[in-house]
C-alpha cells in the first residue's frame, strides 16, 4: 500500500508520512498538544505546528447548507490571556462582571448548531451573540422556511418576525427543557466536550478559535461515523492532487 504526498498539505516534507498521519490522528481524536507531539515524534515544535495548522485550514468548510430542523445554542469559553495582568488587582468571584461573556472580555460566545435533517453538528466561535450573527449562521438553508429550535435567549426573538424561519423554543428559566420535539438537548450534549476541546489548558487563543472549533467538529463527526469521515479526510488531504500526482511516493506503515 502506498501513500502519496504530492498535492496535499504534507508535500515537500521530509518527515515520513506515517508520522504525519499519527500526529493528525492524535491531535484530532485525542486532543493531544503540539508540545507533546514534538516530543513523541522527535520533530521540532515549529514543524509540527506549521503542518497541523495547514491541515486545519483544509477543514474550513464552505457556508452551512442547513436542511432542518435545526437546534441552535451558545456557550462561552475562556480565551485570550490566561490569568490576569500583573498590575491588575485581584477580586473575589462576587465582584466579577455580570451577564454573558463577550469577545472583548476574553470570553467569546461559541454557537453550536445541530441539523436534525443531516445529523451534522457545527461549532462556530463568534465575536458577539447578537441577532446579526444568528441570522448569518442560519442564512444558508435548503428550505424556504427553516424550522429552528432555541432556548429563551432574547437574541433569538428576531426570528419570530421573519417568514424565513419557524422558531420554536423552550424557556429554561421557567424549568422548561423539552416540549415534544422542541428542545436544544443535542446542542447541550455537545457543549461539554466542545468546552473541553476548546480549552484543554483552561484557555484557547482567540486568533485561531475558528480552526480549533473546526477540528472539534471534524473529530466529533469522525467518532460518529469513522468510515464516512475517513473517506472525506482522504479527499481533503489530497485536495489538489489531480493536476500533479504521484511524483513522490513512500512505503506503507
Amino acid at each position: 500500500m502506498e501513500f502519496y504526498k504530492t498535492g496535499t498539505v504534507f508535500e515537500y516534507s521530509s518527515i515520513p508520512l506515517r508520522k504525519w498521519y499519527l500526529a493528525v490522528y492524535t491531535y484530532i481524536r485525542l486532543n493531544t498538544s503540539i508540545r507533546q507531539l514534538d516530543a513523541e515524534l522527535a520533530v521540532t515544535y515549529k514543524t509540527v505546528y506549521r503542518r497541523v495548522q495547514r491541515f486545519l485550514r483544509t477543514l474550513d468548510a464552505p457556508r452551512l447548507q442547513l436542511e432542518g430542523p435545526v437546534e441552535i445554542d451558545e456557550l462561552y469559553v475562556k480565551a485570550g490571556k490566561k490569568g490576569r495582568e500583573r498590575d491588575r488587582p485581584s477580586r473575589s468571584r462576587g465582584l466579577s462582571t455580570r451577564g454573558r461573556g463577550t469577545y472583548h472580555e476574553d470570553k467569546p460566545p461559541v454557537f453550536v448548531l445541530a441539523d436534525r435533517g443531516t445529523g451534522e453538528t457545527y461549532v462556530h466561535p463568534s465575536k458577539a451573540a447578537d441577532e446579526s450573527t444568528i441570522r448569518l449562521l442560519l442564512g444558508t438553508r435548503q428550505q424556504e422556511s427553516l424550522t429552528v429550535y432555541t432556548d429563551g435567549f432574547r437574541a433569538y426573538e428576531s426570528l419570530d418576525s421573519d417568514d424565513a424561519f419557524d422558531r420554536q423554543y423552550v424557556v429554561h428559566g421557567e424549568g422548561e427543557y423539552a416540549d415534544g420535539d422542541v428542545h436544544v438537548n443535542t446542542c447541550e450534549s455537545h457543549a461539554s466536550p466542545a468546552r473541553r476541546w476548546l480549552s484543554p489548558i483552561g484557555v484557547f487563543p482567540k486568533t485561531s478559535s475558528r480552526r480549533i472549533s473546526e477540528g472539534f467538529s471534524y473529530a466529533s463527526a469522525s467518532a460518529a461515523n469513522p468510515v464516512r469521515k475517513h473517506s472525506k479526510s482522504s479527499w481533503k488531504l489530497r485536495y489538489e492532487a489531480t493536476n500533479n500526482r504521484l511524483s513522490k511516493s513512500e512505503g506503507g506503515w
